[in-house]
């Protein structure tokens, strides 16, 4: 990739972190989205809510990567965090769609966040980009979500839906829960187990990103998941061996309902997820396996 100038929306979190980072380690010249007084040129203020966007201060971007969002898990599904979950995405994506196509020069790229949550529970069923969205609050959200994007798509802003999966990572996400519990000792498969997570390795979700960035011929929607989804009581046994602990206290179905409300519904639920068009365009995993995505994350690496 020859160096730009990106601009990353959700910068602090767990994976806007890890790519700016990456990208300012190989020369890229990065702008961060903040809601808040920016504190130097690296710094451009938004606030997605109430849908500003300093849209000066992105003049010259080559690239953007739009991840910010309130977190899926962070809190139980009142009405009140549903409706932020949503506006936090939706309004977001809109304002910021609409400042880009609205530059006298847009960018080549927006590389805007999505998620596997678009499906739905797939059960046992493998499905890649071409499958409808399913039903419930998640599936909504992501329909939305990607719609919201329509005045970039319109503008000719090529335009890439990364619909990512459970990442897994020490420090973020699920697993930054999971690994804590695992290294006690008290770790277990989560209802039946017989659901599939589709996973992927933090390395491998920002090398996505960048590749996503640089890849001309993709737009449109594409699954950052790993080759191969797992069981959930796969992803057990892995832990288990990774961390070199049992893992033999299983959470049955109901107390996770009582713990998360309905979110659990979206922890029981099974997504068997392909990265079809990332595998096509030529992409290589560096974590393939979920042992493999574990270890490195439990290295902290």
């Amino acid at each position: 990739m020859a160096t730009m100038k990106i601009a990353v929306t959700g910068s602090t979190g767990l994976i806007g972190a890890e790519l700016v980072r990456s990208l300012r380690a190989d020369g890229h010249e990065v702008l961060r989205l903040v809601r808040r007084a920016p504190r130097g040129p690296d710094e451009v203020a938004w606030d997605p809510v109430r849908q500003y966007v300093d849209a000066a201060g992105l003049a010259g971007c080559e690239g953007v990567v739009h991840l910010a969002g309130a977190g899926v898990a962070d809190r139980r599904w009142s009405a009140a965090y549903k409706k932020e979950i949503r506006d936090s995405r939706v309004l977001g994506t809109a304002a910021l769609a609409e400042a880009l196509a609205g530059l006298d020069t847009p960018p080549k790229v927006l590389v805007s966040g999505s998620a596997i949550g678009y499906y739905g529970d797939t059960g046992e069923r493998v499905v890649d980009e071409s499958a409808p969205p399913g039903d419930g609050f998640l599936p909504s959200v992501c329909v939305e979500w990607e719609e919201a994007a329509g005045a970039a798509r319109e503008a000719g802003i090529r335009t890439v839906f990364a619909r990512t999966g459970l990442v897994v990572a020490r420090r973020g996400g699920a697993w930054a829960k999971l690994i804590p519990l695992f290294r006690a000792g008290l770790g277990g498969r989560l209802g039946s187990g017989r659901q599939y997570w589709s996973f992927i390795a933090l390395h491998d979700e920002v090398a996505a990103l960048r590749f996503l960035l640089d890849t001309e011929s993709l737009s449109g929607p594409v699954n950052l998941t790993a080759p191969q989804p797992v069981t959930n009581r796969e992803v057990t046994a892995a832990m288990s061996r990774v961390l070199r602990r049992p893992a033999l206290l299983p959470v049955p179905a109901p107390a996770l309902r009582v713990a998360l409300g309905e979110a659990a519904g979206d922890v029981l639920a099974g997504q068997r997820v392909v990265p079809g068009r990332l595998l096509e365009a030529g992409f290589r995993f560096a974590f393939p396996t979920v042992e493999e995505a574990v270890r490195v994350a439990a290295a902290g690496n």
